[in-house]
């Protein structure tokens, strides 16, 4: 006589099916035909260490550790952790993985090759531009976003998503897009869609100063689709750029004009460009390197001495 089934009890199924937290962008990808068209498009080599954040259950894990090395992942809930651990256990690729349990933005970075993420969504541009800024340059990162921000990543002057942050990741890096990832691959659905980019630094790194660019962009992406010369009359920004140009000039015993007027030196650097007329929104990065270089050699700085 066979044995009656036991019961499932509320632990048993939570353990067979882990609640995810949304609040930690717990949206686990199941489709295993995405899995690995994600880790074919990172081209894994034999002698590669991958970065993983946010591996969740494992499903991208597993894919990768067929192809590397090494495989580092950072996982911030303990219980997924517990789990992906339990799921290779065993397996050859045990001494392959390595598990860091912590905030991806708060814990030091390894070195790695390749990174990938399906990545929690509301960490999705600090985490790009901590890849970004970690040494060494790594060869390159294939990163699922939000399909919105994923389009800003990739968008070119006079595209209605170009922003401040496609101008500043394309400073750094050349972004592609390489694949849509519709709702239904997750467990639980997200309410958007998705998309995946591959993201290669570039090398070598540019040479301006990155907080002196995003302080320029700051000012012209305020209002993206006015005048550059619109942008610099606000007072909000003359009386920054008059304090910060005192400061430089005092630190480096630099007399100032007694005649100095903020507003028409700003607006001479606008002319002298060709740039007064021109919107941010229709700029490219040669632009606004060629912007600040001149605002720069007039004394002009963006952030505070």
């Amino acid at each position: 006589m066979p044995k009656a089934e036991k019961p499932r009890t509320a632990s048993s199924v939570r353990a067979a099916n882990p609640i995810f937290d949304k609040s930690l962008g717990q949206h686990i990808l199941k489709n295993p035909m995405v899995a690995s068209g994600i880790v074919d498009k990172a081209a894994v080599k034999p002698t590669d260490v991958v970065l993983e954040v946010g591996p969740g259950t494992g499903n991208l894990t597993v894919k990768i550790l067929e192809k590397a090395k090494k495989t580092i992942v950072v996982e911030m809930d303990p219980r997924l952790a517990s789990e992906l651990t339990k799921r290779v256990q065993g397996t050859v690729e045990q001494r392959k993985l390595e598990i860091i349990v912590g905030d991806f933005m708060k814990v030091d970075l390894p070195y790695f090759d390749v990174c990938i993420s399906n990545t929690p969504y509301q960490i999705s541009s600090p985490l790009v531009f901590k890849l970004l800024q970690h040494r060494p340059l790594w060869r390159c990162a294939v990163l699922m976003f939000q399909r919105e921000f994923a389009l800003r990543l990739v968008a070119k002057p006079g595209d209605s998503l170009y922003c401040r942050l496609s101008a500043n990741v394309q400073l750094l890096a050349k972004v592609d897009h390489v694949m849509k990832v519709g709702k239904n691959n997750f467990r639980p659905p997200p309410q958007v869609e998705s998309s995946v980019v591959r993201i290669e630094p570039r090398q070598p790194a540019p040479t301006v100063d990155f907080n002196e660019w995003d302080g320029l962009l700051r000012i012209l992406f305020v209002r993206k689709n006015k005048t550059c010369s619109s942008n610099f009359k606000t007072t909000t920004v003359l009386e920054m750029l008059e304090h910060n140009y005192k400061t430089y000039c005092s630190l480096r015993g630099l007399d100032i004009p007694m005649d100095f007027d903020v507003k028409a030196k700003v607006q001479g650097v606008l002319e002298s460009t060709g740039m007064a007329e021109t919107r941010a929104a229709k700029m490219d990065n040669d632009d606004f390197l060629k912007l600040l270089d001149a605002f720069i050699d007039a004394g002009f700085r963006f952030t505070s001495s």
